[in-house]
């Protein structure tokens, strides 16, 4: 597969279907991927096809790295929406996150201050007090739960911790009192002979009831948009998507069903 690898700390502007402008942050390593989550839709490959050897960047590389960034961008009069942090992994991981996080609000006061701040994040480390507190701190702190059904879970994303639980990522998701955004990829096909399918009515349900619970003040739903690891995947139809999409507004909570371009 053709796969999305980004080789430098900070990266972009890019465009985003889910943010708009945005400039990529990247704390993990360049020559390959560090997650939590195995997700079998990753852009970046499986992590057993990426290890890599090299070290994570710094605090003080990140923010000079930053830094030099927007200061050329600014000079440029070039416009940003959004700094976000995602790149080759889950951005949480790196031990200075909460510190990263500090420096990127300063720095963005300091150069864009209308620019929004996002962290695209699997959620498994929002137990961790200082992610949660970093997290809290972003404004927009986009949090994934792609099923509320433990096995299918573990079928797409296939979490690397055997305390993963549904149960408790919901307790974890309650505590932002609904100052987070949820988002859920939705998609159907096949893994090793398994069916593969979050869409059904008994998915569908079980996730809304997740929802519902959380109350988070957004949730984007969306599909597939690039070449995936696992080949027997496909999109779910645009049409279908809407369909979840207002039952989420049945709720009265936000949503935003993200399409291709």
């Amino acid at each position: 597969m053709s796969t999305i690898l980004f080789h430098e700390i900070v990266f972009g502007p890019i465009h985003s279907r889910r943010l708009g402008s945005s400039l990529g942050m990247n704390l993990l390593p360049y020559d390959g991927k560090l997650c939590s989550f195995d997700c079998i839709y990753c852009e970046c490959g499986y992590n057993e096809n990426f290890r890599t050897k090299t070290k994570l960047p710094s605090r003080e590389n990140v923010k000079a790295a930053l830094e030099d960034k927007l200061m050329h961008l600014q000079k440029e009069g070039t416009a940003l929406d959004v700094i976000t942090f995602a790149g080759n992994g889950e951005p949480t991981i790196h031990p200075q996150f909460a510190e990263i996080i500090d420096d990127t609000i300063e720095l963005r006061d300091k150069y864009y201050p209308q620019t929004k701040i996002s962290v695209l994040s699997n959620a498994m480390h929002v137990g961790k007090e200082k992610v949660f507190n970093a997290l809290k701190k972003v404004d927009n702190n986009i949090l994934k739960l792609d099923s509320a059904c433990i096995d299918t879970v573990q079928l797409i994303d296939r979490p690397n911790s055997p305390e993963y639980s549904i149960e408790k990522q919901i307790e974890l998701f309650k505590r932002f009192e609904g100052n987070f955004i949820m988002q859920t990829m939705f998609v159907r096909g096949s893994h090793k002979g398994r069916v593969v399918d979050n869409t059904t009515e008994s998915e569908v349900s079980a996730w809304l009831e997740a929802v519902r619970a959380t109350k988070p003040r957004e949730v984007m739903i969306y599909t597939i948009d690039r070449e995936t690891p696992e080949k027997n995947l496909e999109k779910v139809p645009v049409e279908d998507l809407r369909k979840i999409g207002d039952r989420v507004e049945g709720l009265g909570l936000g949503i935003e069903v993200l399409v291709t371009a």
